[in-house]
């Protein structure tokens, strides 16, 4: 199969978090539009997200209101437990230290009635007026939140402590499957959730869990509410997708490896989006996700493992709806083919597309 640079002819992205037409852009941009002239033999065949059952799709008008159906079928998909959300939870700090200029709080709070979950807090020592926030989501290991906020494991997953060292205002907020911060207990966990919840899906949970942490943000002092990102790798890779499309203060996304469409990794599991999504009278994947996202600034990350040259058809058919928008599309993929992993540059990039 042959995709002849589908993106060579995009236009030019821009740095997504300076939020202004005029910034310079990343001397990287061409690459991340280009697909290679042969793409993998399981790369999926995707349909246009312009084609409707009234025809061809040409206007923002219309996918506006081809994008409110999709959004309400996803939604009823994922059957979420918890319709509407209450204020803000009070948190407790319950550790504090500084390292490199940050203050960093292990924090706890009442993510929904009964259920207590820790996050890590992070920001400058010397704080700042409208300083951008960042929801940090960690990948599958068990030391969990220690991870983003720069205490446990590889430093290239540190997001939040490297972002808070660039003036970030940085929330790691715990998944629902750690019962606790040490150890992941994905089946125990999930069959928890389903036992409360038998209609919800896993995925509204995370969904869910990121919203509130995302309230917690916007209650820091010198935080601009209209600044605000999420990145994530694998695990963490997959809620940022779900955080772009359905809340409406993400401004900006960076997903790395977590496979982009739903046949490329382990979608189907009962904590995501369960078994139903195998079968044939689910004919939907995420490029309709990245449909919602548009027009907001997206940076997808592969290693050619659970993402990677595959897929690239979904970026090409997200970049027809940015299109629409009349503007700059902040859309693209970055391969850097050194598998399941964050490599250093690939980090750089990461962290750059958000500063």
């Amino acid at each position: 199969m042959k995709f002849k640079s589908l993106l060579a002819a995009v236009l030019l992205l821009s740095p997504a978090f300076a939020f202004s037409e005029e910034s310079e852009s990343v001397d990287w941009l061409a690459e991340i539009q280009t697909s290679p002239d042969e793409l993998p033999a399981n790369t999926p065949m995707v349909g246009s997200l312009l084609e409707s059952s009234r025809g061809m799709i040409k206007t923002q008008r219309q996918w506006e209101s081809r994008k409110r159906e999709i959004r309400r079928r996803w939604l009823r998909y994922l059957s979420p437990a918890i319709k509407n959300r209450g204020a803000a939870p009070a948190y407790k700090v319950i550790q504090e230290d500084t390292t490199d200029g940050i203050v960093r709080q292990l924090i706890r709070y009442e993510v929904e009635p009964g259920e207590v979950v820790d996050a890590y807090l992070l920001r400058p020592i010397v704080s700042v007026d409208n300083a951008p926030g960042v929801v940090v989501f960690h990948s599958t290991v068990n030391h969990s939140i220690r991870q983003p906020a720069g205490i446990e494991g590889v430093k290239e997953k540190a997001f939040g402590l490297a972002l808070a060292k660039q003036g970030f205002i940085a929330i790691c907020p715990r998944n629902y499957l750690w019962p606790n911060n040490d150890i992941i207990k994905a089946q125990e966990m999930a069959d928890r959730y389903h036992a409360k919840n038998p209609s919800s899906t896993g995925m509204s949970k995370m969904l869910y869990d990121g919203q509130v942490a995302i309230d917690i943000l916007e209650m820091q002092p010198g935080l601009d509410k209209e600044r605000i990102g999420v990145i994530g790798h694998s695990l963490g890779a997959k809620e940022v997708i779900y955080m772009g499309a359905f809340d409406d203060r993400v401004k900006v996304i960076v997903s790395s490896e977590g496979g982009v469409s739903t046949t490329f990794s382990n979608w189907y599991a009962p904590w995501y989006l369960g078994d139903a999504i195998r079968n044939e009278q689910f004919p939907h994947d995420h490029e309709e996700l990245l449909g919602l996202i548009a027009p907001k600034p997206f940076l997808l990350v592969g290693g050619d493992s659970a993402d990677g040259d595959q897929s690239w058809p979904i970026i090409h058919r997200a970049l027809e709806v940015y299109r629409l928008y009349g503007k700059t599309a902040h859309i693209g993929l970055y391969n850097h083919r050194q598998g399941h992993a964050v490599p250093v540059e690939a980090e750089q990039r990461m962290l750059q597309w958000l500063v």
